[in-house]
């Protein structure tokens, strides 16, 4: 059986082809592995929790001016253990509470700023 001279040049074509097809992909069309897709899933589901959940420890802080004044005054890094200990954010899961926490402290200071 003879092979067209065609067909070996169009054979690397393809292989070729394929290859900067999978480089393209990834490098610039957007492509992930499902690890990584897993990630992006949680980290999304994650913020959207804590974007959910802030406006009611944001709530309860404006209740209480006292402890606004104490959350100014302490340094950046810290503000979300006063948030806990002012227990604006006890109705949330444990495992979102500092993410919460911190959020809920960068809005109420900035919202003090504003003021």
């Amino acid at each position: 059986m003879t092979v067209p001279e065609w067909v070996k040049p169009a054979i690397w074509g393809a292989i070729g082809g394929a290859i900067a097809t999978i480089v393209i992909g990834f490098a610039w069309g957007g492509w992930v592995m499902g690890g990584t897709l897993e990630r992006m899933e949680a980290a999304s589901a994650e913020a959207a929790i804590v974007q959910a959940l802030t406006p009611n420890c944001v709530a309860k802080a404006e209740q209480e001016p006292e402890q606004r004044a104490l959350l100014k005054e302490e340094h950046s890094y810290k503000r979300d253990e006063v948030v806990i200990e002012a227990g604006w954010v006890d109705s949330v899961s444990e495992k979102y509470r500092s993410a919460v926490a911190e959020a809920c402290a960068s809005t109420v200071v900035e919202g003090m700023k504003a003021d």
